[in-house]
């Protein structure tokens, strides 16, 4: 099938077999062109009974001349010659680790963003620099920053020096992210488990919400006690000194304080509780 705008003569046949009654496939694949193409073509330029080719090709060459020609999107780049790196192997580090987290279901913004705090060598940027490497606009970044701290994936520092915030993404950053998820799991149980005494247990809406009550219950409980196997290798990380952390007075989450093996799971208040505020 051609590719590219319509030609003159192309238009003429589209007139042509508008005249003698044709539908738009039936024109479009005498021009062998996508059915799609013509009825754009006849619905921008006058519809069927006000179709003229000729107006229509002036028309299109008068918008391609109006239209200035688009600079192709370019990937971020990582500065790379500090250390001797190769910026081709670099980028494609980084195409590849923004493709892979978008596909864990994180926007593909917001994978750019951390791809780019990830790759960069003080795991810090500012708004401006991220701008920079991603070329796109300041407001993508306040979005897509916006939605990475509330995830706990990254956070913000204020830098002294210049006045500006940086964006920081630390080895703690998925460990806050679990602990994020683990509350919102305690939560959606916590509404859940209320749903069933609104609508009824023996209600089809109720025991779905039972159902869903008691997969989040459990899937709070084992979050937690991942966090619990992990904390070890983080201590020593400064980020965990006043961050929000869901630990017992013995160094285990709450869940595990209440006795190991129990099957004593935190609600969503417990663990709103034993978030501490920033």
């Amino acid at each position: 099938m051609p590719g590219g705008r319509l030609t003159q003569p192309e238009r003429r046949r589209i007139a042509a077999g508008l005249a003698e009654g044709l539908s738009y496939s039936e024109i479009a694949r005498s021009l062998r062109r996508p059915t799609s193409t013509v009825t754009r073509e006849i619905a921008r330029n006058g519809g069927p009974s006000g179709y003229q080719p000729d107006r229509a090709h002036l028309a299109t060459e008068r918008r391609a001349r109006r239209r200035k020609p688009g600079v192709p999107a370019r990937p971020a780049r990582v500065p790379a010659a500090a250390h001797g790196r190769d910026p081709e192997a670099v980028d494609e580090l980084l195409r590849g680790l923004t493709a892979l987290l978008a596909t864990t279901g994180l926007p593909r913004m917001m994978a750019g963003v951390l791809a780019c705090l990830y790759t960069s060598d003080s795991g810090s940027l500012t708004s401006a620099e991220l701008v920079q490497r991603l070329r796109v606009s300041p407001a993508s970044i306040s979005k897509a920053v916006g939605y990475l701290e509330e995830q706990e994936l990254i956070r913000r520092e204020r830098d002294p020096r210049r006045r500006r915030e940086r964006y920081v993404c630390d080895n703690g950053a998925w460990y806050r992210a679990l602990l994020a998820s683990a509350r919102v799991s305690a939560e959606l149980a916590d509404l859940a488990e209320r749903g069933v005494g609104v609508l009824g247990p023996a209600t089809p809406g109720g025991a779905r919400l039972e159902d869903m009550s008691r997969i989040h219950r459990h899937l709070s409980h084992d979050l937690l006690q991942l966090t619990e196997r992990w904390r070890p290798l983080l201590v020593s990380e400064p980020f965990l000194v006043g961050e929000p952390l869901l630990m017992g007075e013995k160094g285990r989450p709450p869940a595990a304080e209440a006795g190991r093996g129990s099957s004593a799971i935190p609600s969503g208040d417990g663990i709103r509780e034993a978030w501490i505020s920033r």
